[in-house]
């Protein structure tokens, strides 16, 4: 990949960021803006997966792969996938503790003795994100 390409690249993942931040922040108080701005974003970041996927597979096709270049393909998967463990699993804790936390701020205001049970199910859900984590420590360690 060329310089210029992966300057292009970055370019478009930043501003996949900026611009629909940036609409949200100035864009017009009602509740359609929320849906406008996942569409923008959605529509950046895909745009900018298509422009890498383009820009992935548009080098030189080259038959007889080289052991190293194999290895360090191996290598960059296994550090997406590290990566994918460790994202999606605190999204999915953060998801859960939200739902768990409020529910349980609720049924602790109404009555306090249910402080415990309450801290069991909180607790549960902070524990996906522990356990992406330590997998993705385990990917880590077989690189």
């Amino acid at each position: 990949m060329t310089l210029a390409a992966r300057i292009a690249l970055i370019a478009a993942l930043i501003l996949s960021i900026i611009i629909p931040f940036g609409y949200y922040l100035i864009g017009e108080k009602n509740k359609g803006r929320y849906k406008r701005a996942i569409g923008v974003n959605v529509f950046f970041f895909f745009g900018a997966f298509v422009l890498a996927s383009i820009m992935m597979f548009a080098g030189p096709n080259v038959q007889a792969a080289d052991a190293a270049a194999s290895a360090s393909t191996a290598t960059g998967m296994g550090y997406i996938a590290a990566a994918l463990v460790t994202g999606l699993s605190c999204i999915g804790g953060g998801i859960a503790v939200a739902s768990a936390a409020s529910a349980a701020l609720g049924a602790i205001s109404e009555d306090s003795s249910v402080l415990g049970k309450s801290l069991i199910f909180v607790g549960l859900a902070e524990g996906v994100c522990l356990y992406g984590l330590i997998i993705s420590f385990m990917i880590l360690g077989q690189l």
